[in-house]
């Protein structure tokens, strides 16, 4: 743990502080958004799985509202055309969470462990990775996101032996051990995530 310690303190004091700092403020000024801007960072979230996230984000600013608006069928076109790899699913998915006041779900259920809960219960397409990954981008700091990037990360540094498959099970056991490595980096479970995700990509998205 102390290698990836020094990789974060050294990347904290280096221009990738300025940019992870200004992501996580657009990631707080969400927290009072409207619900339409809510929906767009859930779709964004729903498309990720099984699919790359910088693609992700140019589909979510080439739709912004349409994800509210247009069919499916006419949504899953645009998704293919746009390039995703799973278009009519991830359509079907987006059309069905439109049933959901966000919020109003995010009102009542104030505990982030019970709001991911909920979410990844609730609505058809999300995990706890895409409902962590949803609450984090809207502002939301005490979640991890655990994909295999993270896991991956983990492993190197000898912090983790390589799991097959992410079940909720080792999901949390995985989360347990990035909230020990935000503790001593002294830094959210949501900036830990901005740092990891650059230390393993070298990109900063969201």
């Amino acid at each position: 743990m102390n290698i990836l310690l020094t990789t974060i303190k050294s990347l904290r004091s280096s221009s990738v502080k300025k940019i992870i700092d200004a992501k996580m403020q657009d990631f707080h000024n969400l927290l009072s958004a409207k619900n339409n801007i809510l929906f767009q960072e859930l779709c964004f979230c729903l498309m990720t799985a099984n699919f790359n996230a910088e693609k992700s984000l140019k589909i979510q600013t080439a739709l912004k509202n349409k994800f509210l608006t247009l069919s499916e069928k006419k949504l899953a076109e645009k998704l293919k055309e746009l390039g995703h790899r799973h278009p009519n699913v991830r359509a079907k998915y987006i059309v069905e969470a439109r049933q959901y006041n966000l919020q109003n779900i995010l009102h009542k259920h104030k505990e982030e462990l019970e709001l991911r809960n909920y979410l990844a219960k609730t609505i058809k397409g999300l995990g706890f990775k895409e409902a962590s990954h949803f609450l984090r981008n809207i502002g939301y700091t005490n979640l991890a996101i655990v994909d295999f990037h993270i896991v991956d990360l983990l492993v190197k540094n000898k912090l983790l032996e390589e799991p097959k498959t992410i079940t909720p099970k080792i999901y949390l056991q995985v989360e347990q051990i990035l909230k020990d490595i935000a503790k001593r980096a002294k830094m959210s479970l949501a900036e830990l995530d901005l740092y990891l995700w650059y230390i393993e990509t070298g990109k900063v998205i969201k």
